[in-house]
């Protein structure tokens, strides 16, 4: 027997007994018991900002409490499944008011810099568009390693409503104070979601993540995306199917924009 077992069952006792019986000490066990799902979280975001992993570990200690607040056992979800979108929403929100941006690193700027050409040398000699693996091969690198170099490119940014586009005796106007308030708030939100549903991406299983790429983000079309990677219309379908549950799974409570987002 593994030894998460009695961890996850020591924390839907002090989960039910919180319910119950609600105190600092129990919260603060509770806090301590899932520390490794804060750290993991914040690791994450960390390599995709210019924001400290610490900082952002502690920023997302105040999302984990939230979900031990809210969490209700009677439901018969995992904890850990409720917990990661208050750490990750509380830990985004941060960011976004810090107007950070997504780190790409200087190595993966070069590959896709050489890939562009290497794209346009292989669409002459074999007269179609190259597939991954043949990118990836050219490259010398792994086909996961450029799949992360082009999903990170994708989202190279999260707009910042905050950025300064003039400055008078008033002090700085930011962008966002020219826009109407239910436009800003729509692209708040937008910014918000399209980060969550990135981070969301890269927790679901490879081969299943490029078929959704594939299909949502490059619209390509199911039989191309079968023929692309040498598997059936079929197996397209039912990759999709999955993938889009188990995002509804990391996204779920209290943030599914993203979800939303990708399907229409």
């Amino acid at each position: 027997m593994s030894t998460s077992a009695p961890i996850a069952s020591q924390a839907i006792e002090l989960l039910v007994a919180y319910q119950q019986t609600p105190s600092i000490a129990l919260r603060n066990k509770l806090v301590r018991l899932n520390t490794g799902l804060v750290r993991k979280v914040a690791y994450r975001l960390s390599q995709q900002c210019h924001e400290s992993f610490e900082d952002l570990e502690q920023i997302g200690y105040l999302g984990l409490i939230q979900a031990i607040e809210r969490f209700d056992p009677g439901k018969g979800n995992t904890f850990s499944t409720f917990a990661v979108p208050y750490i990750r929403g509380e830990i985004l929100h941060y960011l976004r008011d810090r107007s950070s941006t997504v780190k790409i690193p200087r190595r993966w700027q070069d590959l896709q810099r050489s890939a562009k050409k290497i794209r346009e040398r292989l669409t002459q000699q074999l007269n179609r568009q190259p597939q991954d693996d043949e990118i990836a091969a050219e490259l010398n690198i792994s086909i996961d390693e450029w799949q992360d170099v082009k999903l990170a490119t994708s989202n190279r940014s999260l707009v910042s409503l905050d950025a300064p586009v003039k400055s008078n005796d008033d002090g700085s106007t930011s962008f966002g104070d020219l826009l109407p308030d239910p436009q800003v708030q729509k692209l708040l939100q937008w910014e918000e979601d399209r980060a969550q549903l990135q981070l969301a991406l890269s927790q679901i299983e490879h081969n299943t993540r490029i078929v959704i790429e594939l299909v949502y983000f490059q619209k390509a079309t199911r039989r191309e995306v079968a023929d692309q990677i040498g598997i059936s219309p079929m197996t397209v379908t039912r990759r999709l199917k999955r993938g889009l549950e188990e995002l509804k799974g990391i996204l779920q409570q209290p943030e599914q924009g993203a979800l939303e987002a990708i399907q229409n």
